[in-house]
């Protein structure tokens, strides 16, 4: 499949998950539909209530990722921060009120409806250091050295160019920027009925990288300071419903993908010049 066969998989997806959260259902990562018996293990439960509450629920429903980069980022006031694939704007918001007044918040999001929606969860929450653009993660439309700070959530692993990726991050970040990203890793081999799998692509498991991998990706676009912090693992028993809603042969799948998938947060530091 080519990289542009799956970039249009993947727009189509998510926009079909940013209509859903608009006419009232859950957003959801993946094949697994509230009908289905519900979202993944891989996107609940990422965030506390006292950091939603103040939030449109359109912004918590669309929620997608794998993780919460805003609060291990640690970002400071007066920071800015670009959110790589910011669907329905959460880490955006959140974001925006760690930063303050005095600092920004851009989101990049190729998903018209995502953009859409994520533009009106602002407009309700009344958030004006805000500013979401229309844009690519492998050609962000930022200048060179423009941000202190790039968080991501679940989406890098979806992009098939994460060369291009990691390149284009190094660029936009500021001399002693950092990244701080949420993101699925894989530890060891992979069952190739998964890599094969598109609907468990856009799940944000089939295109994640090994570990190492992904140090080696994120060492060759520049970056220094490296550190992967697992920070939930998945087991056999968390896979084995989403993997049969994908129509995987879940009993011959799940043994072999037990504690190889985690969330991962990811950081790094473009070296000071």
């Amino acid at each position: 499949m080519s990289d542009e066969s799956i970039k249009e998989i993947v727009r189509q997806k998510y926009g079909q998950a940013a209509l859903r959260v608009t006419s009232g259902d859950s957003g959801c990562c993946g094949p697994v539909s509230p009908s289905r018996g519900g979202c993944d293990p891989i996107t609940s439960k990422l965030y506390g209530a006292g950091e939603t509450a103040a939030l449109p629920a359109e912004a918590v429903a669309a929620s997608l990722g794998c993780g919460n980069p805003t609060a291990l980022a640690e970002l400071a006031p007066g920071e800015i921060v670009l959110d790589l694939g910011s669907g329905g704007g959460i880490d955006v918001l959140l974001s925006a009120h760690r930063v303050g007044p005095r600092g920004k918040a851009y989101g990049l999001d190729m998903t018209d409806e995502m953009l859409a929606l994520a533009r009106a969860n602002q407009a309700k929450a009344g958030v004006e250091n805000v500013e979401f653009l229309r844009g690519e993660i492998e050609a962000i439309p930022l200048p060179d050295d423009s941000v202190d700070v790039i968080i991501s959530n679940c989406v890098i692993n979806l992009s098939a160019d994460k060369d291009r990726v990691f390149a284009e991050a190094f660029r936009v970040l500021r001399p002693g920027g950092r990244l701080a990203v949420s993101d699925v890793v894989v530890r060891g081999p992979v069952p190739p009925e998964i890599r094969k799998s598109v609907e468990l692509w856009i799940g944000c498991v089939a295109g994640a990288l090994e570990d190492e991998e992904y140090r080696t990706k994120l060492a060759r676009a520049g970056f220094d300071a490296i550190d992967l912090e697992p920070t939930r693992i998945y087991r056999a028993d968390d896979a084995r419903a989403f993997l049969a809603a994908s129509g995987v042969d879940a009993d011959t799948i799940a043994p072999a993908v037990d504690g190889k998938f985690i969330s991962a947060f990811v950081r790094a530091r473009k070296p000071p010049r």
